[in-house]
């Protein structure tokens, strides 16, 4: 049941020290803060590094400088974080963070609500869980939550052994497993572009729609992240988590009703729908790749294998992409490709449908075909929609032309964009689990990724590197769509013409 607008709560923070708290958890908050959307609250950071509660204070104050507001502001905000020196595997570590919670609880009037928010290893995530139950830190006379960061397991086998492990503490109404991409403005609007507009729901299956693209490309590397970027690799660390929740999202039935579980549901039946793959057959729908020296911009940038912490004959990909086919009645043969990497040419996430051409097409000329129809979704860096569209040119003749209807979040709509963050921490606060993922969704996602890895594991075919840094990846990825007829829409600028 969803809370009001202003929750109540003590909120634990579980890795206090680390970068996610400082880039991303603590600026969110404040901005929930400067909103009056948080006023009774209090925060504990929980770390192993010693620091007095006035170093921990400092450290918050920092981390929202930059958001150009008052310094009383953030001296009240910064007032109600207090921090606790911990030992996970240490049972009296935990009484006395019970006692700081139950003492702040009192002083806070903040109703015995508890929000725990994992931001470390996850290797420590079911350690922690046992023993806030075993410590009585859940024992509370209001709600309890737990917040966790991925990855979520690292195959099947070991995503169930953790989630059994959390769910000795913690009910699954209550566990939110916190995926940053649906807190993306554009993601979430994905359901309202489709189930609140006439013009395109009816449109939305195979009688109309040849493919949907979904791309996610990033122009960094694996920077300081190359230990844990070896166990993980592009699949595990973007598909079986982001992607896949893009694509459930844009292939659902419309629920019964906009609630929680009604939402999880339909995208359940998706995860369900997905063909699966084995052995042969993901080379087939599956392509992978490395990225190998280039520039980016005017720098020369390493190739992965020349990574801090990397493997130098590291097999691990840094580039996905592949095709997924969803067996039912709504998507039977129409492909979602996906596509994903690091050190790619441009930073950008952006979803294309494109809709089929029409059955006579009187605009045909040899020398100049007509433009498909686009409806792009711009996730990110800018957000907003494109629609393609074609139209007569000025003049006598009746040549088509392609045309464009834009709406972006620039400006002033821009600036007050919430950040990813903000919204779900808000949501969980609220006790709202839509944009969190169900314990089903992260198991199937596993299921349908382990086939794919359990035959990488076996290739020992594929050469890396495989792609410059500073490209759009690897060839075989133009080739997995052109043996469909099909061609990567270009991420760099949709705002080019199509065709010359």
């Amino acid at each position: 049941m969803i809370q009001n607008d202003k929750p109540t709560a003590l909120i634990m923070i579980f890795g206090a020290t680390g970068d996610l708290a400082k880039r991303k958890l603590f600026p969110s908050l404040f901005n929930l803060y400067q909103k009056r959307k948080l006023e009774d609250f209090a925060v504990i950071g929980v770390a192993r590094r010693e620091l007095t509660n006035e170093e921990f204070q400092q450290n918050v104050k920092k981390s929202v400088q930059n958001l150009s507001v008052q310094d009383e502001s953030i001296e009240d905000f910064a007032s109600r974080f207090f921090y606790h020196s911990h030992d996970v595997t240490n049972s009296a570590s935990y009484s006395i963070l019970k006692k700081l919670a139950e003492d702040l609880d009192q002083h806070y009037s903040l109703d015995g609500n508890r929000v725990f928010y994992l931001a470390m290893a996850p290797e420590f995530f079911g350690t922690i869980a046992e023993h806030l139950k075993k410590d009585g830190l859940t024992d509370v006379p209001g709600f309890k939550r737990l917040v966790i960061e991925k990855p979520f397991g690292h195959d099947l086998p070991s995503a169930q052994k953790l989630n059994n492990q959390i769910r000795t503490a913690f009910a699954e109404s209550e566990i939110y497993r916190i995926d940053h991409y649906l807190g993306k403005e554009m993601v979430q609007n994905i359901e309202v572009i489709r189930f609140a507009n006439a013009i395109f729901e009816p449109l939305w299956n195979n009688r109309f729609i040849s493919n949907i693209q979904v791309t996610s490309s990033e122009i960094l590397g694996v920077e300081e992240r190359g230990r844990y970027y070896e166990k993980s690799g592009a699949l595990r660390d973007m598909v079986q988590n982001h992607m896949l929740q893009m694509v459930s999202l844009l292939a659902m039935e419309p629920p019964i009703r906009l609630t929680t579980d009604e939402i999880r549901s339909e995208k359940i039946r998706v995860f369900r729908s997905l063909r699966p793959l084995s052995g042969s057959e993901v080379n087939e729908y599956f392509v992978r790749g490395q990225y190998g020296r280039g520039k980016i911009g005017e720098v020369d940038v390493p190739a992965y294998r020349e990574e801090e912490m990397v493997d130098p004959d590291s097999n691990t990909e840094t580039y996905v992409a592949g095709k997924l086919m969803i067996d039912n009645f709504r998507w039977a043969g129409v492909p979602f490709y996906i596509r994903t990497g690091k050190r790619m040419r441009t930073k950008s996430t952006k979803i294309v449908i494109q809709f089929k051409d029409i059955p006579m097409n009187l605009y045909y000329k040899p020398e100049k075909t007509v433009n498909p129809n686009l409806l792009v979704i711009h996730i990110q860096p800018e957000e907003g929609i494109t629609l393609h569209l074609n139209a007569k040119k000025a003049g006598q003749n009746t040549e088509a032309t392609p045309v464009k209807l834009n709406f972006a979040h620039k400006g002033t709509d821009g600036i007050n964009t919430p950040e990813a963050y903000e919204k779900l921490l808000y949501d969980c606060l609220r006790g709202d689990a839509t944009n969190f993922t169900h314990w089903d969704e992260v198991a199937l996602s596993w299921a349908f990724v382990d086939k794919i890895s359990a035959a990488w594991e076996n290739d020992k075919e594929t050469s890396f590197p495989n792609y410059e840094s500073g490209t759009v990846g690897p060839e075989a990825a133009d080739k997995l769509l052109g043996k469909d007829g099909f061609f990567w829409w270009p991420v760099t600028d949709l705002d080019v013409e199509i065709c010359d």
